[in-house]
């Protein structure tokens, strides 16, 4: 990856792409495990089938109910678990919205594919795996979910010092990768900055969100009628000018390690920031979205009724099936997994109550 990089300087998005997203060297093109404790991280819809379990009840209500379409498409599916989980219960819980219902899963990565056809294999017939929104005709309706896909997007770095805003590069000095700064001529950057009104003080390091913003007006192309729930962890323009927060938020997991420096091992391991909740809204309803609600996970799973999930037993062992599925509910909604993320909901062309 360094002689691709040599004799260039990458802004951080596009180092981010080669070391993410390169059909040769990057990490999610790779055939090898990513998640789970084989991999480098563990997502919240690898707890078990819980989360997909409470989820599709949400689903289904909102179907049944409101009379939404029974189509759900999950953009970056992982290995395809949260997937499995949502048809398993929708299958058990609502038997006629099932058979008329579809779950389209748009994924970019290969190797992810193939893992979700693996896990889907007893449920093919009601899935539909593809890789682009191009696939997707005519414009979905239905609703849309995503977990934890907007912190891998490519992000540009500034940083403000002695009053003016420098822009992050990564070059390579000496067989290191290494990171260079230069005044702010991104216009696309600037344009961001001005239209987010972002106030940065002197030391402050921010990502700038260009693909996600891109993204979100892409994703409106593919959709027409659609709930868009958005599973992430993230803060608000308010959370983002706490001091803690100065050097930004851009990281790698490697084996389950969090590493400050993003540069340490390219295209060996994943890397993550934290969203810009508002910035989500913002140009959500740019495009024509209604912005429902922002929960804090665990209130979300309580409302949306985790608790149900719940069972009843008298086995002392704390290793029996049950004891560690009780365990999962009560880490989802008293643990550091249920406080660290978010539930956004928006809506194009509904107006439809989540939760009544």
């Amino acid at each position: 990856m360094l002689e691709k990089m040599r004799n260039q300087r990458l802004s951080y998005a596009d180092y981010m792409k080669l070391a993410l997203y390169d059909k040769q060297y990057g990490y999610y093109m790779q055939q090898k495990e990513k998640i789970g404790r084989a991999g480098d991280f563990i997502t919240t819809s690898n707890v078990g089938h819980i989360i997909g379990h409470v989820f599709a009840s949400v689903f289904i209500r909102l179907i049944e109910t409101y009379d939404v379409p029974p189509f759900i498409c999950e953009i970056g599916g992982g290995t395809g678990r949260f997937a499995y989980a949502v048809l398993e219960q929708w299958k058990r819980q609502s038997p006629d919205t099932f058979e008329k219902g579809k779950y389209t899963i748009v994924e970019t990565s290969p190797y992810h594919r193939e893992k979700q056809a693996e896990t889907l294999a007893s449920l093919i017939d009601h899935v539909h795996i593809v890789s682009s929104f191009a696939e997707l005709s005519p414009p979905f309706c239905g609703i849309v979910f995503s977990n934890e896909l907007f912190d891998a997007f490519p992000v540009h770095v500034i940083e403000k010092r002695n009053g003016q805003l420098y822009e992050c590069f990564v070059a390579v000095e000496d067989d290191q990768l290494v990171e260079q700064c230069a005044p702010l001529e991104n216009e696309e950057i600037v344009e961001y900055i001005v239209e987010r009104n972002i106030q940065l003080v002197d030391g402050q390091r921010f990502e700038i969100p260009l693909a996600m913003k891109k993204f979100i007006f892409q994703l409106n192309q593919a959709i027409d009628e659609a709930i868009i729930f958005t599973v992430d962890y993230g803060y608000t323009d308010e959370e983002w000018k706490h001091p803690a927060r100065k050097q930004g938020s851009l990281r790698g997991y490697y084996r389950h390690q969090l590493i400050d420096d993003p540069l340490r091992y390219p295209g060996e391991m994943d890397l993550t920031t934290h969203i810009q909740w508002d910035a989500l809204r913002f140009y959500g309803e740019q495009a024509g979205w209604s912005f429902t609600y922002l929960w804090r996970q665990d209130e979300f799973l309580l409302q949306a009724g985790i608790l149900n999930e719940l069972i009843e037993h008298h086995d002392p062992n704390p290793f029996s099936e049950q004891s560690r599925h009780n365990r999962a509910i009560r880490s989802l909604v008293m643990g550091d997994i249920g406080r660290a993320f978010q539930v956004m909901v928006q809506q194009k062309k509904m107006n439809v109550p989540i939760f009544t």
